[in-house]
């Protein structure tokens, strides 16, 4: 069944006191694709896709595991129009200009790394799938802070993927095939072996929890909550590591926890159970090293505290939440082994960043690794009362605007009415 289009209003992505900055942010871009490509813009569309959170789920979806993320209230905006050259051209503002012939899509190992291998990716990937891609130009602005954890790629590759949806396919591609296309841009021709779950909260929005079981058809499952009503601020600490040298730790953890699952002859941890570890505990030990089997053991316990997330929301429980997102934290640290490099042991600053976190908080609120982990960020639930401290707090030591205060945004990547973004 094709997806229904989701075309918003700017009052449906932004809270009451940030649309009037949000409504002059949007007309700004108009005015600066104008000026770009010398354009009128008189078939101007717009589209919009948001960063992401993971609440739950640390390191597990590329092992068929289960996930709770969140789009939340930072995204990166586009103004576009259809040409009829084929050639696909993204300016994004404070960079220079991304070009491809929409005729080549073949892989360029020169690309590699760069935007524009996403935009040729993200290009080959629906052409593939058989679906229809035409020429564009489009001006982007984006707010997503780049190594915050919050996946400025995932929001760039599902606003590419958004739109090719709705330029030259009415709308109707379902955003969990945007976001496995997505993926598939960023694996093969960006070079990097993210998971799916970036991709799919950018693209599905809200609090969705994931599960990869079927890495195919992934079970989607929205969570829906009022979030300010639990009292507490989301906010994302940028710890000031540095996110372009973590690929190789980051391929470590899927490729020893996939070495576990081959021991047993499945593709992955979900095909086995905890217990199966246990009982060949030595074994394992001896054939892949300690590392590798406490990350295993991670994976099966951070599957059981999704569950536990997303049950603890649905009954409005949010201490009991808020105890798992501790756990998932402890987890993260003492058997994952995401949070610093075992390379370069003198730079701990997400160790540095839970601690303060720690201080700050005393006995309240919950703090983790957020994302990949080992130089990025760190996620904290803060009480109100405690948020004006607690960012001074963590600012003293990692910089002024180094503590974000984040929104859950309810809407995934979608076309923006131009009639809601005037005066």
């Amino acid at each position: 069944m094709a997806a229904k289009p989701r075309i918003a209003g700017i009052e449906e992505l932004y809270k009451d006191d940030a649309l009037a900055y949000q409504k002059k942010r949007y007309r700004d871009a108009v005015e600066a694709y104008k000026e770009y490509f010398s354009a009128d813009g008189e078939n101007i569309r717009i589209f919009s896709s948001p960063g992401r959170t993971e609440v739950g789920g640390n390191h597990t979806d590329h092992n068929g595991g289960k996930v709770l993320a969140a789009s939340v209230d930072l995204d990166t905006i586009a103004v576009v129009e259809p040409t009829d050259e084929p050639f696909a051209v993204i300016k994004s503002e404070g960079y220079e200009e991304n070009r491809i012939s929409i005729d080549e899509l073949g892989i360029v190992e020169s690309e590699k790394n760069t935007p524009t291998a996403l935009l040729r990716g993200v290009s080959a990937g629906f052409k593939q799938r058989g679906f229809t891609i035409g020429g564009f130009r489009a001006y982007t602005v984006s707010n997503v802070v780049r190594g915050s954890g919050l996946s400025a790629s995932a929001a760039f590759e599902v606003l590419i993927g958004t739109i090719y949806s709705y330029l030259f396919n009415d709308g109707k591609i379902d955003p969990i095939k945007v976001a496995q296309i997505s993926q598939y841009a960023e694996n093969e021709y960006y070079g990097k072996p993210s998971g799916l779950m970036d991709q799919m909260a950018s693209s599905v929005g809200g609090f969705v929890s994931i599960d990869f079981k079927d890495m195919d058809s992934p079970i989607i499952d929205h969570v829906n909550v009022d979030f300010d009503s639990f009292g507490h601020a989301l906010c994302i600490i940028d710890t000031k590591g540095d996110p372009d040298d973590i690929n190789e730790e980051y391929m470590a953890i899927r490729d020893e926890m996939k070495e576990i699952a081959e021991y047993f002859s499945v593709e992955n941890l979900r095909r086995i159970c905890k217990h199966d570890i246990i009982l060949n505990m030595n074994l394992l030990r001896d054939r892949f090293g300690d590392r590798a089997v406490l990350r295993a053991i991670h994976f099966f316990e951070e599957n059981k505290r999704v569950d536990k997330l997303v049950n603890a929301l649905r009954r409005n429980d949010f201490q009991a939440f808020l105890d798992s997102i501790n756990e998932s934290g402890n987890s993260s640290y003492k058997y994952l082994q995401n949070v610093y490099s075992s390379k370069d042991i003198m730079h701990q600053g997400l160790s540095i960043g839970l601690n303060i976190a720690e201080y700050a908080l005393g006995r309240k609120g919950a703090s983790r690794v957020h994302g990949a982990g080992f130089a990025g960020t760190i996620q904290a639930f803060v009480p109100f009362e405690l948020l004006k401290e607690f960012k001074m707090e963590l600012e003293k030591v990692f910089g002024n605007g180094s503590c974000h205060v984040l929104k859950i945004r309810p809407v995934g990547g979608c076309e923006v009415t131009l009639e809601s973004i005037k005066e």
